[in-house]
């Protein structure tokens, strides 16, 4: 990829994140949006599992923890060689590895 980030930027407490690419486009993400498309295994296992869940048609009742009562928020990113970041959030998750592809294709 050609295209890297040239700012990132933490808005609204950590809410949301600005990144600045370096063909001039500016694309804003929520730490939400980040979350819940963290690319790790874990993450991907129980996204599986409850889309395994959901088409199975038994409704449970889901048991929230105090950090996830707490509004997420990205807490750190830290570069991961040339090709992507670490993101830290505040409910502790912080596995996953965000290609910049995978940061440029999650604008909504």
């Amino acid at each position: 990829m050609d295209t890297v980030p040239i700012g990132l930027v933490k808005q609204d407490g950590g809410r949301s994140l600005e990144i600045q690419w370096s063909d001039g486009w500016t694309q804003s993400l929520t730490a939400r949006q980040l979350r819940d498309g963290c690319p790790c295994a874990t993450c991907r296992e129980k996204q599986a599992a409850d889309r395994k869940k959901a088409s199975s048609g038994v409704k449970l009742l889901q048991i929230v923890s105090d950090a996830e009562l707490q509004p997420l928020t990205v807490v750190r990113m830290t570069p991961a060689g040339n090709y992507a970041y670490n993101i830290q959030f505040s409910d502790g998750h912080s596995s996953g590895v965000y290609t910049l592809e995978r940061l440029r294709e999650s604008c909504p």
